[in-house]
């Protein structure tokens, strides 16, 4: 039987070789509160006009020609109704 090996402890690091600690780290820092995520501090930025999420129905064939254009088939919906607005 093999032998069960205990968990290894972290390697010392010195705190003397951290980075230092600077106004852009801070920046990029998720912030919590009392152990509760109030801001995530990395990620895509804002977009000025984001897309919004809603429910639509269409008809089968319509979605099915599109799927089979490949990955990206709702964006390329959402082209279409663009350019037919």
């Amino acid at each position: 039987m093999t032998e069960n090996k205990r968990a290894t402890a972290a390697a010392w690091v010195d705190p003397d070789d951290a980075p230092e600690l600077t106004d852009e780290w801070f920046d990029t820092a998720d912030v919590h509160n009392g152990g509760v995520l109030v801001r995530r501090g990395r990620g895509r930025p804002k977009l000025e006009a984001p897309k919004k999420q809603i429910t639509l129905r269409l008809d089968a064939d319509v979605i099915e020609r599109f799927r089979a254009t490949g990955p990206g088939w709702q964006a390329r919906i959402n082209e279409a109704l663009r350019k037919a607005v």
